[in-house]
């Protein structure tokens, strides 16, 4: 591990070296202060704020990313999204993800960068210069200080790093720069408009792992998760959306709904997200299969200091710790007793089963705070693999051990509901909905109330922003590993 931190290290110092070449040949230009602050700043935040030339822009009925693909776990895919980026605008695949903090492309720097990924899309490595609105991030800037990137003895006339690993030891590194994201807003019922904000991202220089050469590979990561650094927070801070999104995974016809925006109808009950945990957290209070409850006290939902259940959508599967895991599939597997179990690939329990297995075994149910609670059916959380059946609950207690007892839901339990996520309130719900079907989001000026339908689109597509939500399982794809806490 300290070799590797060495490693990152010098790599870092090499990038910086790059990135001040580039950036500063001809008289030093490029580096330029971010315009867009964050909610909750300290006064010198908000008065520079004040200066930021957005901020008479109405706040948006809401943004659509339509979806695709299909939601079936036994296909090989993953979420992602294709996003304009830059003037003039160049398409970038990227990864949507609840789990992730900050958004990232691969650019021109990156020598090991594959250039064709998922299904043979052509991959684009963004360069800086290229664009007019591309702009540089300093160490100085106050994006880079309350993110807490930058190395030490950082100074005005350095670029602003980054480092992100993930649970498979997985990692983008590179450095911060701010540019124009196009995406489609919603102007009326099933219609939207094109529009554009300015967003800070990661221009990722180095990679490891799956995130390397693959046939999975894609540009990059779209961070949708809480803190102040994600797509969603900035775009919320400059005015543009109210701090809310949704997501509905149509598990049977495949594509579906991820839209920003106050949903009002379906209604969803929600339980609140335990404050000072980076992810989003909830409190999960009990675990039922069928009629029968699992006998566990109350300490076991909360062990050392990860407390509650992480809700991913960057993650495939769900993982529960040990003292969970073990009576939970005890008991998921006392409605076949004769079945002869495997373990496949050191990872997977897995059964010979030809019959329905909504018929064979029992249905699980998470609850939670404020009586909120998850039914997961016996065909969401079994999937057919190597002509076997598996489960897909994984015991996150045989991972390393700073991840051991971590409890995270992904999208295997999460698809066919309306996952609601209301960052203004604090809170999380869901519901199980048609998620072919639309929902209405409340335009927050004039009252008025849009419908976003459900898309199922393919990679092909011509719009500024698609979002293909696919079931990818975590043996196939690494990056889908809970993240590092």
């Amino acid at each position: 591990m300290e070799s590797r931190f060495h490693s990152l290290l010098l790599l870092l110092s090499l990038l910086n070296f790059i990135v001040l070449d580039r950036a500063y040949e001809n008289g030093g230009a490029g580096v330029i202060k971010v315009n867009y602050k964050f909610a909750g700043a300290d006064p010198t935040l908000s008065a520079l704020r004040a200066h930021d030339d957005v901020r008479h822009l109405a706040i948006l009925a809401g943004v659509d990313l339509p979806l695709g693909g299909t939601g079936r776990p036994e296909a090989v895919g993953l979420y992602y999204a294709r996003i304009g980026i830059g003037t003039p605008s160049k398409d970038y695949y990227v990864q949507v993800d609840t789990g992730s903090d900050i958004t990232w492309v691969n650019c021109i720097q990156c020598r090991q960068c594959p250039r064709r990924g998922y299904h043979g899309i052509e991959l684009t490595l963004y360069n800086p210069r290229e664009s007019l609105t591309g702009k540089f991030v300093s160490c100085n800037q106050n994006f880079c200080k309350e993110i807490g990137g930058g190395l030490m003895g950082c100074t005005a006339n350095t670029s602003c790093f980054y480092t992100e690993v993930y649970g498979d030891g997985s990692y983008n590194m590179g450095y911060f720069v701010e540019d124009v994201v196009q995406y489609d807003r919603v102007s009326g019922d099933l219609q939207t408009k094109s529009a554009n904000g300015s967003v800070i991202f990661g221009c990722g220089a180095g990679q490891s792992g799956d995130l390397g050469p693959s046939d999975d590979a894609l540009d990059g990561i779209l961070g949708f998760g809480k803190s102040n650094s994600s797509m969603l927070s900035q775009l919320a801070s400059s005015g543009r959306v109210k701090k809310m999104f949704a997501h509905c995974l149509d598990g049977v016809n495949g594509g579906g709904i991820f839209a920003i925006g106050h949903v009002v109808q379906p209604q969803v009950n929600t339980t609140p997200l335990v404050p000072d945990q980076p992810h989003y957290n909830v409190n999960m209070t009990a675990v039922q299969v069928g009629h029968d409850f699992l006998n566990l006290t109350a300490d076991v939902y909360t062990i050392g200091n990860k407390k509650g259940v992480i809700i991913d959508s960057g993650t495939t599967l769900a993982y529960l710790p040990q003292v969970i895991y073990d009576p939970l599939v005890k008991q998921i597997f006392s409605w076949q007793t004769g079945l002869k179990l495997k373990t496949l690939h050191d990872q997977y329990t897995c059964f010979d089963y030809s019959g329905s297995v909504d018929d064979g075994f029992p249905p699980v149910i998470l609850h939670f705070e404020n009586s909120l609670s998850l039914k997961v059916y016996p065909h969401e959380y079994l999937f057919p693999f190597e002509d076997l059946m598996c489960i897909g609950w994984q015991n996150s207690g045989m991972e390393s051990q700073d991840k051991r007892n971590i409890t995270l839901l992904g999208d295997l339990v999460l698809s066919n509901k309306l996952v609601l996520y209301d960052l203004e309130k604090q809170t999380i719900g869901w519901t199980e909905y048609n998620c072919s079907s639309s929902i209405e989001l409340k335009d927050e000026i004039t009252g008025s109330v849009h419908l976003v339908g459900a898309h199922s689109l393919s990679h092909g597509c011509s719009l500024h922003i698609e979002a293909i939500f696919l079931l990818l399982i975590a043996l196939l794809h690494g990056l889908m590993m809970p993240p590092i806490l």
